[in-house]
């Protein structure tokens, strides 16, 4: 009887990761990166785009941006809505390139952007429409050219950073709104 319990409880586990596992084996890598067409900007830092016949939200790797709201009763973080607009003046309906940087927890792919050869990623760092982020940074991605970035978007008091000490970062922003 615990055998039994054990292979249902086993498929239950795989039957959650099977999204995973179709972007993973069944699409090659060189699919989930090259160019696709921005259909839909979330927030400051996750986008829906389309190509070669399929539908991804790409995150943004390497950066945090501003919290937005996900109900009418909570304003969101501030700059998040600088942020999505700034993004979205960048990439929506353009045509993209994507350099993967592996898949999220979410099942989102991150990816760096770039409209011809400009960096979105580090374009909206360089506006102080977000940070550096603070975890670990995806295999391969060099986090130098953000640092400095934000570094000089800190000195120039550029969007979140004219804020001062008021600033909070989007991280401690989720940790200090979690839903209850």
């Amino acid at each position: 009887m615990t055998e039994l319990w054990a292979v249902e409880f086993n498929m239950k586990k795989a039957l959650k990761i099977i999204p995973f596992l179709f972007l993973i084996f069944l699409f090659p890598s060189i699919l989930l990166s090259g160019q696709f067409k921005v259909t839909q900007v979330y927030d400051g830092e996750t986008l829906g785009v389309g190509g070669r016949g399929i539908e991804l939200k790409v995150r943004l790797a390497g950066i945090d941006a501003p919290e937005i709201s996900r109900s009418r009763r909570n304003t969101g973080q501030p700059y998040s809505g600088q942020a999505k607009r700034y993004l979205s003046g960048l990439v929506l309906n353009k045509i993209i390139n994507v350099d993967r940087y592996g898949i999220d927890p979410d099942n989102r792919v991150l990816g760096v952007i770039y409209v011809g050869t400009k960096n979105v990623n580090l374009e909206l760092v360089k506006a102080g429409l977000a940070e550096v982020s603070r975890g670990k940074p995806p295999k391969g991605l060099d986090l130098r050219p953000y640092l400095q970035a934000e570094n000089e978007a800190r000195k120039a008091a550029k969007g979140m950073w004219s804020m001062g000490d008021k600033y909070i970062s989007p991280k401690d922003w989720r940790k200090m709104n979690k839903r209850r």
